[in-house]
């Protein structure tokens, strides 16, 4: 049985979609130059979904199949598989190689964004992190690493840290729209020095009255709307990135967006924009500490 029938009859372990668009090219017999001029991509794509080397985004998927002659069944199944295929967690630490590559792979994600929409219900979000408090927060996922990875090298930190602050430049174009949500716990948890968590209350306070930035508090009182498990950046309809210990895990995968989105849209009814009251509780705690 060819891979396409194995698509077409829905066995269970199919081939993948590269390979029977590799095949149902062969077949049609057409070059990869010649099939991506009739699809307005290029022939170095195609070839890299072809080889599995690259996902196929399921719309690829349809175009591709659809002009190599593939019958309607065939179509939808190749859709369905690579929509599959992105529903999945890939761990950027392993794409990457490195803490380090994988803040460069998640800015270089968020190069061409519009819209980013970030919970954090643990510690301040990337974005508006100060170079103190990230810092704090790098060192503290690299201790746990290093705890079972013990040749973990203290290097990578400012590498990272760098990343991280480059990251932040994009707060500055006032084409891109920022949510971001934090629960007030964030604040109660002196991640840094008293001093330092007041820099970092400050530079939220100086987010929150730029244009482009809606920042917005789960207080300690509110309801939960919707579990506060952890925290993910939605960027776009694109993709969704999550931040662990060591790594950031991304999917692209439609049903996954669909999920983070409603999630970040439950947690949102549960916060307020009237955050100066928060602050300033914070602020007093702080400078408190400091006598």
């Amino acid at each position: 049985m060819t891979d396409e029938q194995s698509i077409r009859n829905g066995d269970a372990a199919p081939a993948p979609v590269g390979v029977v668009l590799h095949q149902l090219r062969i077949e049609a017999g057409l070059t990869g130059a010649e099939l991506g001029r009739m699809v307005e991509m290029s022939q170095s794509k195609i070839s890299r979904i072809e080889t599995g080397s690259t996902p196929v985004a399921p719309e690829d998927a349809g175009r591709l199949a659809r002009a190599l002659g593939a019958p309607a069944d065939v179509v939808a199944r190749l859709v369905e598989s690579a929509e599959a295929t992105q529903n999945r967690l890939t761990d950027m630490r392993s794409a990457a190689g490195s803490v380090t590559a994988s803040q460069r792979s998640v800015a270089r994600m968020e190069a061409g964004v519009r819209e980013f929409r970030v919970f954090q219900p643990a510690v301040v979000v990337g974005l508006a992190q100060t170079s103190d408090y990230a810092r704090a927060v790098l060192v503290a996922a690299h201790e746990v690493r290093k705890a079972a990875i013990p040749e973990a090298d203290n290097v990578v930190i400012p590498e990272a840290l760098s990343a991280r602050v480059r990251r932040q430049e994009v707060l500055d174009d006032p084409d891109r729209r920022f949510f971001f949500l934090l629960t007030e716990s964030v604040l109660a948890s002196a991640v840094v020095a008293p001093e330092f968590m007041l820099a970092q209350i400050k530079r939220l306070r100086q987010l929150a009255v730029q244009p482009n930035v809606t920042l917005r508090i789960i207080p300690a009182a509110a309801p939960w709307t919707i579990a506060q498990l952890h925290g993910f950046e939605l960027l776009d309809s694109k993709c969704v990135v999550i931040d662990v210990y060591n790594s950031s895990i991304i999917t692209t995968g439609a049903q996954d967006i669909a999920l983070y989105r409603h999630a970040f849209d439950r947690l949102d009814e549960s916060a307020t924009s009237d955050i100066d009251p928060i602050l300033d509780k914070y602020r007093r705690h702080y400078r408190n500490l400091l006598d």
